[in-house]
């Protein structure tokens, strides 16, 4: 039994913008961008953002974990959905985690998932540390063409650790080399050389050495280096300035998911973790007004871990899309005539959402004691009708359950961001059944008794309050295990 990181997960929305579909879109403004027309990003369909990213990181994470020994969620984003609203909460509700948790968000900064985590392995209670971003970003920008959505999440905790803690470093400098505003909205960034000559190679490699120094390690020891850089060779640069093997640094996702923000030292982390070997030494360095830099020492014990996505699984579930347009819609930076029918009121009644958590948020549904029937969602009467017990429901959650398609409709009348509107019966396999949006899905794949798997996602947005509903809808299963 030791402290350190017992698990981790990640998620990479399945839609993949090619670089060269925003190259051809926006190169007659900026002929440089030409030059980066590259790859491609990983792009939020119009029902992801940094919460619902979050929550399936997570579940990637506790697959094959005991949930209810997580006693702290601390969520890392500079994207949050919401301001004024505790956004781990709503992770932590989703994901069925104990009302007693502490749940924290954490932002301000790039580096606020390696902080984050840092904190998390200097408690000693189980913690989940998730990390996600959708940056924002205008078109034609250098951040559109660089960032790519994604989420990853490390539980840390006592246990058979995976991974454990040897040593770590930090520094706080208020060094601006981009920053966003209310104002501004998306990130005003300045000069790369500036930006690597006095920021990064002025504060990364000393951290990196007391660092190595408090872990009483060689530079040469290290086996992964994951630094996040957008600027292309800085990680080697920064491995190179510090003694490390330039065989060590990691690949940095570019070329097939973009730069996730927050999120990206703890992705390249559990990318690492998926190659790692017991007795390897992984590097992870976030940057952001500082720099912070932890290093693992991987154990026996990651041989034993349950399945997962993972990183692969999920960039492994892709869907191509080169519709410029359709990921301008998405992300609000073009104006379309959504027609008469998204005029629809979409205010949210708070005082109902309350009342009706646990069915909305965290998909809880009943299940009798007296013959033991499913049903969703929970009522005062069983629903099997040799039973028909009054008050004989307790909780049961569906978030995790496989389900079949009974039914299914591709609606093109019914207004939906991404037409058509995909809908239809789910029946549970173990008991329960119903009426559900559709997700990551096409309509001429759609086919009754197809496998779906739950996904929390945005229900709809109340562009006039500027409040978003969350519910679960059913994606398939093959797409979203990876298989």
């Amino acid at each position: 039994m030791s402290h350190g990181i017992l698990s981790f997960g990640a998620y990479i929305p399945r839609l993949r913008l090619a670089r060269k579909a925003i190259a051809d879109a926006n190169s007659w403004f900026n002929a440089a961008l030409k030059s980066q027309a590259k790859g491609e990003r990983a792009i939020c369909n119009w029902d992801e953002d940094p919460v619902t990213m979050a929550v399936e990181a997570c579940r990637d994470a506790l697959a094959g974990q005991g949930r209810s020994n997580v006693k702290a969620l601390r969520f890392a984003s500079t994207t949050f959905p919401f301001l004024d609203r505790l956004n781990a909460s709503l992770v932590a509700e989703a994901l069925s985690l104990d009302e007693e948790i502490g749940a924290q968000d954490l932002t301000g900064t790039q580096r606020a998932a390696t902080t984050g985590l840092l904190q998390a392995l200097q408690g000693r209670e189980t913690a989940l540390l998730v990390a996600a971003d959708k940056r924002e970003a205008k078109p034609a920008s250098p951040v559109e063409m660089a960032a790519g959505d994604g989420a990853a999440a490390i539980l840390v905790g006592e246990g058979d650790a995976i991974a454990v803690l040897l040593g770590s470093a930090t520094r706080s400098a208020d060094f601006v080399d981009h920053y966003r505003t209310a104002e501004s909205g998306g990130d005003y960034g300045w000069e790369e050389r500036w930006i690597r000559d006095a920021g990064y190679s002025q504060i990364v490699p000393p951290v990196i050495k007391r660092c190595l120094e408090k872990a009483g390690r060689n530079a040469a020891d290290v086996t992964h280096f994951c630094m996040p850089a957008v600027l292309p060779k800085l990680a080697n640069t920064m491995a190179k300035a510090a003694g490390i093997n330039d065989a060590a640094v990691r690949d940095n996702l570019h070329a097939v998911c973009g730069e996730t923000g927050t999120a990206h030292p703890l992705l390249m982390l559990a990318a690492a973790l998926e190659e790692a070997k017991p007795g390897d030494l992984i590097l992870v360095v976030g940057f952001g007004q500082g720099a912070d830099a932890l290093l693992f020492e991987v154990t026996p014990a990651l041989a034993k871990l349950p399945a997962r996505l993972g990183v692969k699984g999920h960039l492994a579930r892709r869907q191509p899309e080169a519709n410029y347009n359709k990921f301008l819609a998405f992300n609000d930076n073009m104006e379309l005539e959504r027609g008469m029918r998204s005029e629809v009121d979409k205010q949210t009644a708070l005082s109902s959402l309350w009342r009706n958590r646990a069915a909305v948020t965290s998909f809880m549904g009943g299940e009798c004691k007296r013959c033991g029937t499913l049903q969703f969602p929970i009522s005062r009467i069983c629903v099997n009708p040799n039973c028909n017990a009054i008050d004989s429901q307790q909780p049961h959650p569906f978030a995790d359950k496989i389900g079949k398609i009974n039914s299914y409709t591709a609606d093109r009348l019914t207004y939906s961001p991404d037409p058509p509107a995909c809908y239809g019966m789910i029946q549970f396999d173990e008991g329960g059944r119903w009426m559900m949006d559709f997700t990551d899905i096409d309509a001429g794949a759609l086919a009754v008794g197809q496998s779906m798997r739950m996904m929390f996602r945005v229900k709809d947005v109340d562009h006039q309050r500027g409040f978003r509903r969350y519910f679960w809808k059913a994606a398939p299963a093959a797409a979203a295990q990876g298989s």
